[in-house]
């Protein structure tokens, strides 16, 4: 690496890190966030065997940290049906499992079914891009990159709708949850 290396990575922190920054913290929900995302783009850059040869670092930075923002709202999306899950003495119980159960015994039967029922009345509520995208990702395990190439949305709209959706059935499923909490 030449000598001349981490002073060009030094100021460039110094000449993009605000506005680097508020241009991630207006895309992501908080001051946190934004912070890990700027510390990745950071270390991106000083992996970069030659900054120097960057030509337009401006560009590359931003191109980076939109990168990392999308990333990270992907990992956040495949997270969240995982979230809807309580605990009971035995430990976790996933959401997903009981809806997507083998069928077992009577109570499972009718613990599935239930959630099911109530899953649709939920998803009912939903305006229709939101339901659509959240069945095809969730229920018909497309991807984000299927969906959008079969609807020409962009990928970021389609998560973000996904997201909306999980909220609206995590709160809507909410007194469900804790009728089996305190089952």
């Amino acid at each position: 690496m030449p000598t001349n290396e981490p002073q060009n990575i030094i100021l460039t922190v110094a000449n993009y890190g605000k506005r680097l920054f508020s241009f991630i913290r207006g895309r992501v929900n908080t001051d946190e966030d934004a912070e890990d995302i700027l510390q990745d783009v950071w270390y991106q850059l000083s992996n970069q065997p030659e900054t120097s040869a960057i030509e337009q670092i401006s560009g590359w930075l931003y191109r980076v940290a939109r990168n990392k923002i999308t990333d990270k709202y992907r990992k956040k999306q495949d997270e969240l049906l995982e979230d809807l899950s309580y605990e009971d003495e035995d430990g976790e119980i996933n959401f997903r499992e009981i809806l997507l159960a083998d069928a077992g015994n009577e109570e499972t039967e009718e613990l599935k079914k239930l959630f099911w029922d109530q899953l649709f009345v939920a998803l009912d509520e939903l305006p229709e891009n939101q339901r659509y995208v959240f069945i095809q990702n969730e229920l018909e395990e497309r991807t984000f990159q299927e969906i959008a190439d079969e609807t020409g949305e962009n990928i970021k709209t389609l998560i973000s709708r996904k997201g909306y959706a999980v909220k609206h059935l995590r709160n809507r499923l909410q007194n469900l949850y804790q009728e089996f909490i305190n089952y």
